[in-house]
């Protein structure tokens, strides 16, 4: 084993199977986004917003795929930065990127521990700096607490947020059953407008579809990874795939784009038209649905550190791993304390722009990582054919141009 990467004394515990890691995986990709981007992108692409949704999955499954393939060559902790080390010789820029990662899943779970305040304060009156020091120290806890633990509650959270779809699905049937008949009005007439409004709806619907990059992460505690990692990337993709173009084509069948975007709720919206009652159990999932997302980008930001900790690229005691629970303990009382602090902070709509510009940078970086690794090393040929990385990364790149245009323009 090569010096650079010590072994240690106490491994991580490989204790996640395959349903397991895609409710991870589903947890992290659908959160509460899609609760509100529903009526974001029906205002942007009208009735062809299912649409929006399955090109923005066809973007997306393009750096998947890469994902995908790398998690299998190389599975381990803090898995973009090994990838982007690896690919393009750099240990610093491998290290960056990681650091990066880390950044961006503590700016998104310290957003989401500041939505899930504000949207409870809605049900009982709460000390906002003294609730989220108690959230982010039991999110704290529960990461530590072990990882099959942290994501079986995850897990169930994840099956809660999926039913929320399902259930809300389920009351559109009626309208949703009506899309043999009605398909072409999901179709955008063959003019410049509504094809740009598609296009414009599908960059929002991209992001609804981030969270299988963080899956990476978590593979030293993966049984079979070289197995169950990719699959769970890619059935992770499908899954929210089918999920999203269904629930986007009943709302747009059920109420009229315009309302849709209109609305603060705008599942809630569609839930009550069709049941009669506005009740509360669509925002109570979303709650869940919240803090979930905030759980799992912590244990993800834990796992990234402890990572580069064991590769010698961050000091040695983030590496440590508590010899009970399993976990990289002192990690992770770290990123809990960064959550909290960015949290109170609470000023995180900037930081979190720049933060998902750079993601996207990431993504340009790992595919490009996976096409230099294809054109370096013969036995890598075989897999992924070698142009598709290489088109993700334009594609990425291509985004990042887009969203540099919008917020100067806009």
């Amino acid at each position: 084993m090569p010096a650079h990467e010590p072994t240690g004394p106490i491994p991580l515990s490989r204790r996640i199977s395959l349903p397991l890691l895609v409710l991870y995986g589903l947890g992290q990709t659908i959160g509460a986004g899609i609760y509100a981007l529903v009526g974001e992108v029906a205002g942007a692409a009208g009735y062809g917003a299912p649409l929006s949704f399955l090109l923005a999955a066809l973007l997306a499954a393009v750096t998947a795929l890469s994902y995908a393939e790398l998690s299998g060559r190389y599975p381990r902790a803090a898995g973009a930065a090994l990838y982007v080390q690896t690919g393009l010789g750099s240990a610093r820029l491998g290290a960056a990127t990681g650091l990066l990662v880390v950044l961006a899943g503590l700016v998104s779970s310290a957003a989401l521990i500041n939505a899930f305040i504000g949207q409870l304060a809605a049900f009982v009156p709460v000390d906002r700096t003294l609730a989220i020091l108690l959230v982010a120290a039991a999110l704290g806890l529960i990461a530590a607490w072990g990882i099959l633990e942290s994501l079986l509650i995850a897990g169930l959270v994840t099956l809660l947020e999926i039913g929320g779809l399902l259930l809300v699905i389920g009351a559109a049937w009626p309208d949703l059953a009506t899309l043999p008949a009605r398909w072409p009005v999901l179709l955008p007439e063959a003019a410049p407008g509504p094809w740009l409004g598609v296009l414009g709806g599908m960059l929002l619907a991209f992001y609804a579809f981030l969270g299988f990059e963080d899956m990476v992460d978590v593979a030293e505690e993966v049984r079979d990874v070289r197995r169950n990692l990719p699959l769970a990337i890619l059935a992770t993709l499908g899954l929210t795939t089918v999920l999203y173009v269904a629930i986007m084509a009943a709302a747009v069948l059920s109420l009229p784009p315009s309302e849709l975007a209109a609305s603060a709720a705008p599942l809630a919206r569609l839930y009550a038209h069709h049941a009669g009652i506005a009740g509360p159990a669509i925002s109570i999932i979303g709650l869940f649905a919240i803090i979930n997302g905030a759980l799992i980008s912590l244990i993800m930001a834990s796992r990234v550190l402890y990572g580069l900790s064991r590769r010698g690229q961050l000091p040695a005691w983030l590496g440590r791993v508590h010899p009970g629970r399993r976990t990289p303990v002192l990690a992770t009382i770290l990123v809990t304390a960064i959550c909290a602090v960015l949290a109170l902070i609470g000023r995180l709509a900037s930081l979190a722009e720049t933060t998902s510009l750079l993601m996207l940078g990431v993504f340009a970086l790992i595919n490009l990582s996976l096409w230099r690794i294809k054109r370096r090393e013969p036995a890598a040929a075989s897999g992924l054919p070698a142009w598709l990385p290489l088109t993700g990364m334009a594609l990425n790149i291509g985004l990042i141009g887009f969203r540099l245009f919008s917020l100067t323009t806009g």
